[in-house]
C-alpha cells in the first residue's frame, strides 16, 4: 500500500511542554488507523499538527510525498484533508442543511456540492428528516452525524475524526461507528481516528497506534493488539 499521510519524528509542545516527543507513523492509501490512549497522551496533538493547527518544533509531516507541516490550514483542506473536532462544534443556529453546505466552502462545482448533499443525506438519513431545522435542536448524536457529513461535504481524501464516540448514547455509538467503516469503503477516503473508547477504535480500525504522554509505546495490527497483554492491562480494563 501506498503511504498517504508520514509523521517523521515529530516534536511539539505548548508553552514548553512536550505533547509530542519523536512520534513517527504512517497511514496508507484506504486504511483506518486508530490512536488510542488516555487524555492528554497526545492524540489529538496529531491532528493538530496534521491540520496546521500546532506548528512543529522538530520532525516533518508528508501528505501523498509532499511537506505538509508549514501549510497554512485552508491549504491543508484544498490538499483533500477534513477534520471533525472533539465536541462536534457545529454552528448552532444554523440550519442542518446549511451546516453541511459550510464543508463546502473550499468547492465552486454546485453540481459536484449538490450530488455530495445528497450522498451525505442517503448516508444519515435522520439529517434528511432534520434538514430545516437548527442544528442546536438535534440531539449529540445527530450532531455528530452532522458534523461527519460536515466533512465529507469537502470531499476528502483523508478524514481526521476527533473523539467521534465523546459525549454519545451507546446505541448511536454503534451507528457512528458503522458509518466510519461504510465511509472508507464506500468513499475511498483514509481515516485517522482519534478515540478513548479503544475497544470499539480497534474493532474498526486495521492498524493502532497507543499513545502515552506524547510517544507512541505500541503499535501494530489492531486484531492483535485487541488480544496484547499490554493493551488489555492499559485500554480494554483487562479483558476482551
Amino acid at each position: 500500500m501506498t503511504a498517504m499521510l508520514t509523521f517523521d519524528k515529530v516534536e511539539l509542545y505548548y508553552d514548553q511542554i512536550y505533547a509530542l516527543k519523536g512520534v513517527s507513523l504512517t497511514l496508507h492509501e484506504g486504511e483506518t488507523v486508530a490512536l488510542i490512549g488516555a487524555n492528554g497522551a497526545g492524540k489529538s496533538s496529531i491532528l493538530r499538527a496534521i491540520t496546521g493547527l500546532a506548528p512543529l518544533h522538530s520532525g516533518q509531516i508528508h501528505f501523498m510525498g509532499e511537506r505538509l507541516d508549514g501549510t497554512p490550514t485552508a491549504e491543508i483542506v484544498k490538499k483533500g484533508i477534513s477534520m471533525v473536532p472533539e465536541g462536534r462544534r457545529v454552528f448552532p443556529f444554523m440550519s442542518v442543511k446549511d451546516n453541511l453546505l459550510m464543508g463546502a466552502f473550499t468547492r465552486d462545482d454546485k453540481a459536484g456540492i449538490a450530488r455530495s448533499l445528497d450522498s451525505v443525506l442517503e448516508r444519515f438519513p435522520r439529517l434528511r428528516e432534520r434538514f430545516s431545522q437548527q442544528a442546536s435542536t438535534l440531539s449529540g448524536g445527530e450532531q455528530q452525524m452532522m458534523v461527519i457529513g460536515r466533512a465529507l461535504m469537502a470531499k476528502p481524501r483523508m478524514l481526521l475524526l476527533d473523539e467521534p464516540s465523546l459525549g454519545i448514547a451507546p446505541k448511536l455509538v454503534q451507528d457512528i461507528a458503522r458509518a466510519i467503516v461504510a465511509i472508507s469503503r464506500d468513499e475511498k477516503v483514509s481515516v485517522l481516528l482519534v478515540e478513548q473508547n479503544s475497544r470499539m477504535a480497534l474493532s474498526i480500525s486495521q492498524r493502532a497506534y497507543a499513545l502515552s504522554t506524547g510517544t507512541v509505546v505500541v503499535q501494530g495490527e489492531s486484531r492483535a493488539l485487541m488480544t496484547d497483554e499490554r493493551i488489555k492491562a492499559a485500554y480494554l480494563g483487562g479483558e476482551v
